[in-house]
């Protein structure tokens, strides 16, 4: 028996998935300027499991979607404080001119719910940096250690070079 080609209605069935490359470039800008996923999801033109199943799957994917969050996290926490300097102008009822207003409740549920996974990607992120400063410190040891080296190999005058006996 010859094997059957797949009937038109599964392929229809299944909804065409976009390329990785053309969504994930606008999701992660989405997810960094709102920290919010579903919104990411829409902006890019995916489903919110797609992006999951993405993330599952892909770790540098992972990766990228800790720094965006980390990203949002640090957006949150400057808008936070912008809010507490300047607090938001509302108009009062009935009243001419609006009231300056200081409501964070939301800005800082916000912040809570994205603090841990920053956290978390700032001390890898440190990590690494530390990594590379110890590296950088080694390299400039082991360049004063030649010189040192080198200057005790040559022979230098000494204070009385310039004087015959």
């Amino acid at each position: 028996m010859a094997d059957k080609p797949k009937s038109r209605r599964t392929a229809a069935a299944r909804p065409a998935r976009k390329p990785f490359a053309r969504w994930a470039k606008v999701f992660l800008s989405e997810l960094a300027a709102t920290s919010n996923i579903s919104a990411a999801a829409r902006k890019a033109g995916i489903t919110t499991a797609t992006a999951y199943d993405q993330r599952r799957h892909d770790a540098e994917f992972n990766r990228a979607w800790q720094r965006a969050l980390c990203e949002g996290y640090d957006h949150l926490e400057m808008e936070l404080l912008r809010r507490l300097r300047d607090g938001e102008i509302k108009p009062a009822a009935g009243a001419k001119k609006g009231t300056r207003t200081f409501d964070n409740a939301t800005a800082l549920r916000l912040l809570a719910a994205h603090r841990e996974a920053a956290a978390r990607q700032r001390a890898i992120h440190s990590n690494q940096d530390s990594e590379a400063i110890i590296q950088s410190i080694n390299a400039k040891l082991e360049v004063m250690r030649q010189r040192r080296l080198a200057a005790a190999a040559t022979p230098q005058a000494g204070p009385d070079a310039d004087v015959e006996p």
